[in-house]
């Protein structure tokens, strides 16, 4: 789960929410908007899957503080709820709110300066669910949070507790809703999306609530699907991933490292085999389907032949959305008292999976000029992202949230260029 670009908090009075992270915090965020509204105040809805991570959530806080000198600043998200006392110390810092009280309307109404539930004893997810996506062309709606896994390298089970679902008849009821208000494209969220279910009656998986959502919701047009782990993709979520035209054909995988040892010290559930049969599998029956993937660079104990396995995954798994983190020891982990990779090395290694990424990024960008795409433009209206999520520049504007048919003209960069095509 990737932390995303810093937003500037809005200098004009009134709520504005800075979400770091992953896709569930944006979905999150937009509940927290409508709680929060009319008041002077910067939520700060952060995030702690790497140092960095929560080394940004601080520039944020600090920004919003500097940029709204009036209003309240409120700390929430996996960072507080995992270190609210840190935070809490922070002079930039009103409030400190859990993850586990942060959709909560009485969370917003109380005036603790920290309000910091136990998470890991939630056993329920989304109890509410935003209002308006109106600020995004596509909408993320919340069907999984936390996690039952325990990898070496990752806190975030701490910050969001144990693996819960929402049932299927909300999730479709809500994207129903969605679709009626003009999105176009859903993308279903979570912090393990391919555990959902298990703790629902019946039992169903991931497979069966995107078969009951394309079957009860006819007129979504696009249905994009979150981080999934590979070994968690069964016969039926893979029958609709590359069986149905209104599932996009992108599949993010969460893959870490491409070498056994490490993915072994990793706590892993597969194998590098495994992996690059996945993918072939699903270029085989669906050959335009995009690969993305999560790689960490220089775990502790990898040598240069365990990295050359991780480098190779680049090409062997045809990645073109590559998301890369050097390695960020995290206190309380496993993997943080093993023995350590130089960071000077960890960073030499990030810069060499970039650079192989963004290779085979742009030749798959230049083998896409002169196909036709549908395009969702997003703001400000002249770009957006195809189905296979490569991002287009549209020589024209046109509505946020439409979809137009584009042929592709050109590849510069990481990004393509389009004209609407009319034929």
């Amino acid at each position: 789960m990737p932390s995303a670009p810093l937003p500037q908090a809005a200098p004009e009075a009134g709520p504005d929410v800075v979400s770091l992270g992953c896709r569930l915090n944006i979905a999150e965020s937009e509940t927290i908007r409508a709680l929060v509204a009319g008041r002077d105040m910067v939520v700060v809805n952060s995030c702690a899957v790497t140092n960095a991570a929560v080394k940004a959530t601080r520039v944020a806080i600090r920004r919003a503080r500097r940029d709204r000198p009036s209003a309240q600043i409120v700390v929430t998200g996996c960072a507080a709820q995992i270190d609210p006392a840190s935070f809490a110390a922070m002079s930039e810092v009103d409030r400190v709110i859990g993850n586990a009280d942060k959709l909560l309307p009485s969370a917003w109404q109380s005036e603790a300066a920290v309000l910091v539930s136990d998470v890991m004893t939630v056993r329920e997810t989304a109890p509410h669910l935003a209002a308006s996506f109106s600020a995004h062309a596509r909408a993320f709606v919340e069907v999984q949070n936390g996690c039952d896994h325990r990898c070496t390298f990752c806190a975030i089970p701490f910050g969001r507790g144990a693996s819960r679902s929402v049932p299927a008849g909300a999730v479709v009821d809500r994207i129903a809703g969605l679709v009626d208000a003009g999105h176009s494209e859903i993308v279903l969220t979570g912090v393990d999306l391919t555990s959902y279910g298990p703790d629902l009656p019946g039992a169903p998986t991931l497979g069966h609530l995107v078969e009951r959502i394309l079957t009860h919701v006819p007129a979504l047009r696009r249905l994009r699907l979150s981080s999934l782990d590979g070994i968690e993709i069964d016969d039926r979520l893979f029958a609709v991933l590359t069986g149905d035209a209104r599932i996009m054909p992108h599949v993010h995988l969460s893959l870490q490292a491409g070498d056994d040892m490490i993915l072994k010290r990793m706590k892993r559930r597969h194998s590098r085999a495994e992996s690059v049969d996945l993918v072939q599998r699903l270029k085989a029956a669906r050959p335009d389907i995009a690969i993305g993937a999560d790689l960490i660079a220089g775990f502790p104990t990898e040598d240069d032949a365990m990295f050359a396995n991780t480098l190779a995954l680049i090409d062997d798994c045809m990645i073109v959305h590559p998301h890369i983190f050097p390695y960020s020891p995290r206190a309380g982990t496993p993997a943080a008292r093993m023995p350590q990779v130089e960071p000077g090395i960890r960073r030499q290694r990030a810069t060499l999976l970039r650079e192989a990424g963004e290779a085979a990024r742009a030749k798959w960008l230049r083998g896409l000029v002169g196909t036709t795409q549908d395009l969702l433009v997003e703001r400000p209206g002249d770009r957006g992202h195809i189905g296979n999520f490569a991002e287009v520049v549209l020589d024209e504007t046109a509505i946020p949230g439409e979809i137009v048919r584009v042929r592709i003209t050109g590849a510069t960069g990481d990004r393509l260029s389009a004209t609407r095509d009319n034929t």
